[in-house]
């Protein structure tokens, strides 16, 4: 169990991820994915990788909330969990043809996630064998922020036409605009 510092910062993060994949689910099944030139298995691993984000921050949160356990387990485990799935969309990613790849778009999100499961992992262990150790603590807890973070901008991204990368905003900031056409 998380020492009463942190549980509310858990009870916070659990009760989000939550809301959040409820509100995935109705988005994914009300909304079309558009057609961006990628192929159906790369939409499809991107909104799989909103879903794996929000449940890693929920599974977590909530084991690390129950009185006796150890953070440190459920964190290694679904970090274990998340590294299998990126190694699985890696593999998908790279049998789609060229063209459909999106790899710049796909690189950017299996780092941040490779980022967040590594992490995740390293920290998870260090609280099997030391379950007080603050540090680790907090680690867990920022990288359980920025899973939430990455679910959010992929389901932004899926269902809102908008990528919400850093450089495709940038792009987006400082590219000349058209003329609308007012009908």
């Amino acid at each position: 169990m998380v020492t009463s510092t942190y549980s509310e910062l858990f009870v916070v993060i659990a009760e989000s991820a939550a809301t959040l994949i409820g509100l995935l689910f109705v988005a994914v099944t009300v909304t079309k994915r558009r057609d961006d030139g990628g192929s159906k298995e790369i939409g499809e691993f991107r909104a799989a990788a909103s879903l794996i984000a929000f449940t890693n921050a929920l599974v977590v949160s909530l084991f690390g909330l129950v009185p006796g356990n150890n953070i440190g387990e459920p964190a290694l485990a679904m970090g274990i969990v998340g590294i299998f799935f990126l190694g699985a969309g890696a593999k998908m990613t790279l049998a789609q043809p060229t063209s459909q790849q999106r790899r710049h778009h796909q690189l950017a999100l299996m780092v941040g996630l490779l980022a967040v499961f590594g992490f995740q992992i390293d920290s998870g262990i260090r609280l099997i064998n030391h379950p007080r150790h603050g540090g680790d603590l907090s680690v867990i807890g920022d990288v359980l922020i920025a899973s939430l973070l990455i679910g959010i901008g992929r389901a932004w991204e899926q269902v809102g036409n908008w990528d919400t990368g850093i450089v495709s905003s940038v792009r987006r900031l400082f590219r000349r605009s058209s003329p609308r056409v007012d009908e």
